[in-house]
């Protein structure tokens, strides 16, 4: 009975853990769009999924270790597109953008199908835009957030 109540326990808190230690969720984001024949750069705030999801790499190889592989990642589980109207754009250039804004997220392996899957690394915090900078807001009243 001790090695049952001991299997049982082991595989609860294996299951818990995995859980408490993917910490996905939709985070705040601007975008920072120009467009050739448009005067300005656009700030745009939309959501993103990031976060640490929880994988597990093994060092065996052969079939085993491809079995015991579980790689995941922050994916989209909901997304929607909006568009917007990219201000002091000349007559010959499409003033539409359109923009992604994901709606819930969750871990999941990715699927190179449908999603886009990369590593954004570190880099240079600060946007340079070579036009004057406009924020655009999705929301009446909205300040900047970021």
């Amino acid at each position: 009975k001790r090695i049952i109540t001991l299997a049982l326990t082991c595989g609860l808190l294996y299951m818990l853990g995995g859980r408490a230690l993917s910490l996905c969720s939709l985070t705040d984001y601007t975008l920072y769009v120009e467009k050739p024949g448009c005067d300005y750069c656009v700030a745009i705030n939309t959501t993103i999924c990031m976060g640490f999801c929880y994988s597990w790499d093994t060092n065996m190889v052969g079939l085993v270790g491809k079995r015991l592989l579980l790689q995941r990642g922050c994916t989209y589980r909901s997304i929607e597109y909006q568009t917007i109207t990219l201000p002091g754009c000349q007559r010959h250039a499409n003033p539409l953008f359109s923009y992604p804004v994901a709606q819930d997220c969750y871990c999941s392996t990715c699927d190179t199908g449908s999603h886009e899957c990369t590593h954004k690394g570190a880099g240079d915090s600060s946007v340079q835009c070579a036009k004057p900078l406009l924020h655009i807001y999705p929301y009446p009243g909205q300040s900047n957030h970021v």
